[in-house]
């Protein structure tokens, strides 16, 4: 399939196959919304075949305190619950 005929979703799995990406870099990318590369990224994750390939998410973290312990990896959290802070990095997203 030619790269102009795949969906958005199609082209962010081929982006994440080829290099570790944050959410707002593929929005960019891509011209969405960071929201809505968090919703491809979870479908992406449920329809990737389990025996041949999977999607890894590096946490997000915060600057100020490095807490990295956050219960949801596949959204960008608003604040820290440790330190408060709104200083906070998107999880990177791969596929291996």
């Amino acid at each position: 399939m030619r790269a102009e005929e795949e969906t958005t979703r199609q082209r962010i799995a081929d982006r994440l196959r080829d290099d570790p990406a944050q959410a707002g870099s593929l929005a960019r990318e891509f011209g969405v919304r960071t929201a809505a590369v968090f919703s491809h990224v979870e479908h992406i994750s449920k329809s990737l075949d389990p025996s041949d390939e999977q999607l890894l998410a590096a946490p997000p973290e915060c600057r100020d305190c490095g807490f990295t312990d956050f219960d949801d990896l596949v959204n960008r959290p608003s604040r820290c619950p440790s330190c408060k802070s709104e200083n906070v990095e998107e999880p990177t997203f791969t596929i291996e």
